[in-house]
């Protein structure tokens, strides 16, 4: 229920979503859900939060049932930067 059809594994989609993403999404996740998965998470812009939707159903042959990834804008990123102890 919710798993890929490349046989990946929620993670492995979570993880390759990222990568593909180069951070244009912040808190990804990818959830699984009847019939396919919710992708969650924080975008730059509309841009990007369309830019997982495609990869995710494209090159991972995903089935999106929603794409709840929110639209946050640079204020967003400067926020999480300057918040990380690292």
């Amino acid at each position: 229920m919710g798993e890929p059809t490349l046989n990946l594994s929620l993670e492995q989609a979570e993880a390759l979503l990222r990568q593909r993403l180069r951070g244009r999404v912040w808190e990804l996740r990818v959830v699984g859900r009847e019939g396919g998965v919710i992708l969650q998470g924080h975008a730059f812009n509309y841009h990007a939060k369309q830019l997982g939707q495609h990869i995710a159903m494209q090159d991972l042959q995903l089935t999106v049932v929603a794409n709840e990834i929110e639209v946050r804008g640079a204020s967003f990123a400067q926020d999480l930067e300057s918040s990380d102890p690292g």
